[in-house]
C-alpha cells in the first residue's frame, strides 16, 4: 500500500514557529511530525510513501533523507501558495496508480489507526477514517454517516445531524482509485480546483454511494493546527514514547 502525505502548506496559524519551517517539520516529542507519520505508517504495513511538499520543501527533503524504515520520496507542488489541498492532491495524481492512502500532513496518529484502516472492509471503494466526540466546532471536518456508509463530509454541515468527523486519513481501492483521480483532473481542468479542499471531491463521491467509513474510536490521534493543538500533540506522543519504553 502506498501512502500519499499532503505536506505542502506552511501552517500560518502556528507562526512564528512556521516562519522558516513547514508545519510537518515542527518537532513534537523530539522528532518532526512527518517522522512520526512515516514511522507509524511503516509499522502499519505501508510499503511506500510519497510526501507532497511546497513551503520550505528543502526542510522536508532533509527529513525524508534520514528515513531508513520505509521507501519514501518527495514530490514538489510549485503552486502551493496559490492552491488549497485539492491542488496538492492533483500534483500527486500520477502516483495514484494502485491502491493508496491519503494522509493529511498535520495529522498525528498511532500505528493502530493506520493498521485498522488498512484492514477494514467498508464495502465501498473509498474508506474514510472517522472518529466521534461530544460536540463539533466550525473547524472540524464533520461527517454524516448511515451505518458504514458516508453520506456527506464538510466543515459547514449542520451540527444537529453530524455524527462524526474525518481524521484526515483515507484509503482508495478498486474503482475508488480511478474515480478520485479522474474527479481531481476534472476539477482542475474545468472547475475551481485551486480553491477547493480534496474532501469536497470525497463529498461528491459519497453522494454517489462510493465512500464508506472506518471508525477508530478509542485510538489516539490529533490534528496540529494551532498552538493549543501543538501542546496536545506533545502529550499525545508522550503516551507513545512511554509505551515504547514499557515494551522495551
Amino acid at each position: 500500500m502506498k501512502a500519499i502525505i499532503l505536506s505542502a502548506g506552511q501552517g500560518k496559524r502556528l507562526l512564528p514557529l512556521t516562519a522558516e519551517l513547514p508545519k510537518c517539520a515542527l518537532l513534537v516529542g523530539g522528532q518532526p511530525i512527518l517522522r512520526w507519520q512515516l514511522q507509524h505508517l511503516a509499522a502499519a504495513g505501508v510499503d511506500e510513501a510519497v510526501v507532497v511538499t511546497g513551503f520550505r520543501a528543502d526542510a522536508v527533503d532533509r527529513i525524508v533523507a534520514g528515513v531508513d524504515d520505509l521507501p519514501v520520496r518527495t514530490l514538489y507542488n510549485p503552486f502551493f501558495a496559490a492552491s488549497d489541498n485539492l491542488g496538492t492532491c492533483w500534483i500527486a495524481r500520477h502516483e495514484m496508480d494502485r491502491p493508496f492512502m491519503i494522509v493529511n500532513g498535520d495529522t498525528l496518529f498511532e500505528a493502530a489507526i493506520a493498521r485498522t484502516l488498512l484492514a477494514s472492509d467498508s464495502g465501498f471503494p473509498i474508506t474514510l477514517a472517522t472518529d466521534t466526540k461530544a460536540d463539533y466546532d466550525s473547524d472540524d471536518m464533520k461527517i454524516i454517516a448511515s451505518g458504514r456508509q458516508l453520506l456527506r463530509v464538510g466543515k459547514s454541515l449542520e451540527r444537529a445531524v453530524v455524527n462524526g468527523e474525518s481524521i484526515g486519513m483515507m484509503v482508495f481501492r478498486g474503482e475508488g482509485v480511478t474515480r478520485f483521480r479522474d474527479r481531481l483532473e476534472h476539477s482542475m481542468r474545468y472547475g475551481d480546483g485551486l480553491k477547493r479542499w480534496y474532501l469536497s471531491v470525497i463529498d461528491e463521491l459519497a453522494q454517489e454511494d462510493k465512500v464508506g467509513i472506518c471508525p477508530i474510536t478509542g485510538l489516539r490521534w490529533g490534528e496540529v493546527d494551532d498552538q493549543d493543538d501543538l501542546a496536545r500533540a506533545q502529550n499525545l506522543v508522550g503516551h507513545w514514547a512511554n509505551a515504547a519504553v514499557a515494551v522495551a
